[in-house]
């Protein structure tokens, strides 16, 4: 993680892009490089900044928080060791989690999330960690998210390079394990997982644990 994170708040009320651009200035360790007030300028303004972090609304005009997540995903500009997505809404739906997700956002948080539960998950999504709410979190591991359902052909074939330890890291990651707990459930060091999670997001082109985890809960049983 950076000593200072930069970071590029987008949403399209100016009151809330004031309201936390103030909040994330106020910490240290961050610093807001820029404001966008919807997908198309977040993009372009990444592409332009390469921030840290994106903290990012769902809903907006013109271009949505989920439609930026695709563009940059599509330009190369999101995922390790480029910038991270968090992203931020008033509504706790299902249908926004997982498709937020699944583009590969690491985080995902409400909008009435306290100052610290903001801080820190800038932080955490800095790092390359998932960043989520502890109710999102649980709605993951227990596969609340819309139901099982059959897996694509494409998503399947992301699997295809896995070896079965990778497989198995994967379906930890999945279960929510952090890299500790899955060192300590496969009886391997931390450094070993740690390659492991590495070369699982690289085989499936996921960008986050998190996204990675939704690929799992859909494919593996």
């Amino acid at each position: 993680m950076p000593e200072q994170i930069s970071v590029l708040v987008v949403d399209d009320e100016p009151v809330i892009r004031a309201g936390l651009s103030a909040i994330l200035d106020s910490q240290a360790d961050i610093t807001v490089a820029g404001t966008a007030n919807d997908g198309e300028e977040a993009v372009e303004m990444c592409a332009r900044l390469r921030p840290d972090v994106l903290v990012m609304d769902i809903r907006m005009p013109r271009r949505d928080g989920l439609w930026a997540l695709a563009e940059l995903g599509r330009r190369g500009l999101l995922g390790p060791g480029r910038s991270r997505a968090l992203m931020l809404t008033t509504f706790d739906l299902d249908a926004y989690v997982d498709d937020a997700l699944a583009a590969g956002a690491s985080g995902f948080l409400l909008k009435n999330s306290s100052y610290e539960e903001l801080g820190a998950a800038v932080r955490a999504a800095a790092a390359g960690h998932s960043a989520l709410s502890p109710a999102v979190t649980r709605r993951i591991i227990e596969g609340h998210l819309g139901g099982r359902r059959r897996p694509s052909d494409q998503e399947l074939a992301r699997l295809r390079d896995l070896t079965q330890r990778e497989v198995d890291v994967l379906r930890l990651i999945r279960d929510g394990l952090s890299n500790a707990e899955i060192a300590e459930r496969l009886v391997v060091s931390l450094h070993t997982v740690k390659t492991h999670v590495s070369r699982v997001l690289t085989k499936t082109g996921c960008q986050s644990r998190a996204q990675a985890a939704v690929l799992a809960r859909n494919t593996l049983s």
